[in-house]
């Protein structure tokens, strides 16, 4: 119900709001391109109406997540603001009194990102950079813009599963430039070790290809002097309570523990 009205609120057609087809089936696959186009237009109009009612820093923001998440993010990312609902992505109205925080990683850390948030609410402000931050080499290209031009006081930061085949000398080279450049910045530093991923033939993706990396990253940790928040070591034990088979993702309740466990590294770095 609380979804109908939203749509309701917003003009929004249903067909937008649940996912459910709008008119006749289409008779075929131009008819089809052609009413997805049309809806996925309705939806980018809707947005911009949206981002033009908010103010100039808010307007600037969304900017940044229009040049950044993608073909695949930015569409989710505009479907859920017409319809009113809160993102990893949300603008963050910092506390000048409290601390600023933020959060690089690809997906996995997307989805812990607003359990972070609860948990640290009142006690620092959570940003996270603007995109699926994927490999190593996005890090390299990207890292300016994920910054942007605030100070931070701590960075949480993991890249591994993008980088599941990158070759581990360039793993390490590459990560090894990314801590320099954020140690710049004058922040504290938390690596979080990448959590799991199971074994799946078809696409020769190898659980022990995390493990090495994460070998790899926690020496490089140490060697920089970069403290290491251990979610794989934390993650492992839930497994089959937390990740879908076959998925390196998890889970609602799965986010919130890896939520949980982020939230207390990054209060420890505050201390």
């Amino acid at each position: 119900m609380k979804l109908l009205l939203a749509a309701a609120a917003l003009s929004i057609p249903l067909s937008l709001a649940t996912g459910a087809p709008s008119g006749a089936e289409p008779t075929n696959a131009e008819e089809a391109a052609a009413k997805k186009a049309a809806a996925e237009a309705e939806v980018s109009a809707k947005y911009s109406e949206w981002v033009a009612t908010l103010s100039a820093d808010r307007q600037a923001w969304e900017k940044v997540l229009q040049e950044n998440l993608g073909n695949f993010y930015l569409p989710i990312h505009q479907k859920e603001k017409i319809m009113g609902r809160s993102n990893a992505w949300d603008f963050v109205e910092d506390d000048p009194t409290l601390p600023r925080v933020l959060l690089i990683g690809d997906s996995v850390s997307r989805g812990y990102t607003q359990a972070v948030r609860r948990e640290l609410s009142g006690k620092a402000n959570v940003h996270r950079a603007p995109a699926n931050c994927g490999p190593t080499k996005a890090g390299i290209d990207k890292l300016g813009v994920w910054l942007g031009d605030g100070k931070w006081d701590l960075i949480h930061f993991n890249f591994g599963i993008h980088d599941r085949a990158t070759p581990i000398p360039e793993y390490r080279a590459r990560l090894s430039q990314i801590v320099d450049r954020l140690a710049a910045t004058g922040a504290k530093l938390v690596w979080a070790a990448t959590t799991p991923i199971p074994d799946v033939a078809a696409t020769k993706q190898t659980a022990a290809s995390i493990v090495e990396r994460n070998e790899v990253a926690a020496a490089l940790m140490k060697e920089k002097g970069v403290a290491v928040n251990d979610l794989f070591a934390a993650m492992t034990p839930h497994l089959a309570e937390y990740q879908p088979p076959a998925d390196v993702h998890f889970t609602g309740p799965g986010y919130d523990f890896l939520g949980a466990k982020v939230a207390a590294a990054i209060g420890a770095g505050l201390k």
